[in-house]
């Protein structure tokens, strides 16, 4: 039924409409979804005069939040994909979101060009699931397929401020990539990260990274971070907290 509706919707308002008028429902409902008591905790670690990333930006519906959070500071939001980075825009108008730098490319660990999907299930554009089109996904590949410019983060760090304090990313198992590519900026700032991670070998190599840099691997559970147990806990997101 849902699958149903988002293709009548689709149809009907056209798919940037569809886009727009999605992320504002989002925007104002995403403090009530169950499944985001992470997210928000993550926010209330960042303070209010912090820069932050974020990265795999979609839509804008987390970019709206943590634009708000940071008052003080800055949100350089990536986003490649041209449908959702026009939306995007558009929420940052809208909500005169002045303090988001949007920067419509890939990120990863090179410079060559990366192909990218936007799946098509059953006719509905997922906009939510677009990725990096790559031997180690292998579901959701039949869709829209675009080219986009990849950059690493650590090749940007002279358009960043002084100090990236905080990173939300979710760029769908392309995280590994993107982490070698920011290796310098994470040793140098030490921010804390936000990200979610499919139980695979991403996420093993994503774990593996940053216990070699010195990070602890954390879920939210009751109110509060513990430690990540693999046998207990089954979440997708993660906090990566710098041990110093």
């Amino acid at each position: 039924m849902k699958s149903l509706i988002q293709r009548i919707l689709q149809t009907l308002l056209g798919f940037e409409l569809y886009l727009y008028f999605f992320s504002q429902y989002k925007i104002k409902t995403l403090k009530w979804d169950k499944g985001e008591k992470d997210f928000f905790y993550f926010l209330d670690l960042i303070p209010k005069n912090a820069h932050v990333l974020d990265l795999g930006a979609n839509i804008g519906i987390m970019t709206f939040h943590l634009s708000k959070r940071v008052i003080e500071g800055k949100v350089f939001a990536f986003e490649p994909i041209p449908w959702n980075a026009n939306t995007l825009r558009k929420i940052i108008t809208h909500h005169h979101l002045s303090n988001v730098m949007l920067q419509e490319i890939a990120l990863g660990n090179n410079f060559e060009p990366l192909r990218m999907v936007i799946p098509v299930v059953n006719g509905v554009k997922k906009q939510g699931l677009c990725h990096v089109i790559s031997p180690d996904i292998t579901e959701f590949n039949d869709g829209i397929i675009v080219e986009v410019e990849q950059k690493t983060i650590d090749s940007l760090l002279t358009i960043f401020p002084e100090k990236i304090s905080a990173i939300k990313i979710d760029v769908e198992n392309f995280e590994f990539n993107v982490f070698n590519g920011a290796e310098e900026l994470i040793i140098k700032d030490r921010p804390i990260i936000y990200c979610e991670l499919w139980d695979n070998q991403n996420r093993s190599n994503c774990f593996h990274f940053f216990e070699t840099n010195n990070y602890n691997v954390m879920v939210f559970l009751n109110k509060n971070l513990v430690n990540f147990d693999p046998s207990i806990h089954t979440t997708q997101n993660f906090i990566f907290t710098p041990k110093n």
